[in-house]
C-alpha cells in the first residue's frame, strides 16, 4: 500500500498530537545541540538528528522505551 501524506489539515486529532510531540522532539534535539561546543560536532549532530527524522517521517507504529505500563 503506498503511504499517502496528509497535509496537517487533515489530520485526525491524534495524528495532529503526535505530530506537535514530534516536532517539539525536533526542536528540543534541535536546541540541546546547540549546546555542543566544538561546531564539528554540532554540524555531525544537526545532520544525523535531521536524518533521521526524514527516514522516519512516515513511520505509523509507535515503539514506546522504558518500564511498560501496567
Amino acid at each position: 500500500y503506498a503511504m499517502v501524506r496528509l497535509s496537517p489539515t487533515s489530520l485526525s486529532p491524534c495524528q495532529f498530537l503526535r505530530r506537535q510531540q514530534v516536532l517539539q522532539l525536533y526542536r528540543k534535539i534541535l536546541r540541546a545541540i546547540r549546546e555542543v561546543p566544538a561546531e564539528q560536532d554540532r554540524r555531525y549532530l544537526k545532520d544525523w538528528a535531521r536524518e533521521e527524522f526524514k527516514r522516519n517521517k512516515d513511520a505509523t507504529e509507535e515503539v514506546r522505551t522504558g518500564k511498560p505500563q501496567v
